[in-house]
């Protein structure tokens, strides 16, 4: 079995045909799906659908691009959500949560502090209920390695990483695991191909980020949950492991750093 990490199967992208894509993955050989919130108004969405699909399971959180229309309301709506849905077996963890520095809206000074806070609060919820953190980094490894080094949630996954060794054994060290997906299949994506191939084997998960992030044979379309396979596929080639060996890996791996995936 396969498990995507990563998926916010949710998106307008997909339309109606959330349900459609997650059947697809199953027959794909796909046996789980972790689909992330990225704000208050998809919080009950991501819940209702992986509740619909039966292989499928959420996450709550607030996401740094969402973070500019973000109230301090919100921050008080997710720890009450959040302990409510300790009680649902499909809630696996908090986010997706992080920092992004990429977006120029979102590296101003005042926008910048506004991420780190709304990243702190959100750490400290799930150090509170010792849940696992989704991890968006974006051009923010160090500062993201920082924060979590002062407030530790319970591990988690570093979501499509594209950071140095030293930044992947960083996040290691912390008990996390790090996200491969599309950007490894392409040829000249070379550290982060290095990495998959070098970096040890239990500290690799597998995503899609669908309907973003897509592999090089769908690129520039868009991504969906049951291209985890033929992702699996090229990190196997690139350790030149067998393909089985990575599926049995980054599924035991996806466990470890989610405990809470329905089995």
């Amino acid at each position: 079995m396969w498990i995507d990490t990563h998926c916010h199967l949710d998106a307008h992208e997909f339309g109606a045909e959330s349900a459609a894509q997650a059947a697809l993955a199953r027959a794909e050989g796909v046996g789980m799906i972790v689909i992330p919130a990225v704000e208050r108004a998809n919080f009950g969405i991501v819940a209702d659908l992986a509740a619909s699909v039966d292989n499928a399971c959420y996450a709550l959180g607030i996401h740094p691009i969402y973070v500019p229309h973000a109230v301090e309301d919100d921050l008080r709506l997710l720890r009450e959500q959040v302990q409510a849905a300790l009680k649902d077996k499909r809630f696996v963890a908090l986010g997706e949560i992080g920092l992004d520095f990429f977006i120029p809206m979102l590296t101003e000074a005042a926008m910048r502090e506004k991420q780190i806070y709304y990243f702190r609060e959100q750490l400290k919820i799930a150090r509170d209920f010792e849940l696992p953190v989704l991890m968006h980094v974006r051009r923010s490894q160090d500062v993201v390695l920082k924060h979590v080094r002062q407030i530790r949630p319970a591990g988690g996954i570093a979501h499509a990483f594209n950071g140095s060794e030293q930044q992947a054994r960083g996040y290691i060290d912390l008990g996390f695991k790090l996200g491969f997906g599309g950007a490894m299949t392409f040829t000249r994506a070379l550290q982060i191909r290095r990495l998959a191939a070098e970096l040890p084997l239990d500290a690799i998960v597998l995503e899609t980020d669908a309907p973003d992030i897509a592999p090089a044979w769908i690129h520039p379309g868009r991504n969906s949950p049951d291209q985890i396979p033929r992702i699996g596929a090229v990190l196997a080639e690139l350790r030149g492991i067998g393909i089985d060996q990575i599926e049995n890996a980054t599924t035991a791996n996806a466990h470890a750093a989610l405990p809470r995936l329905p089995t």
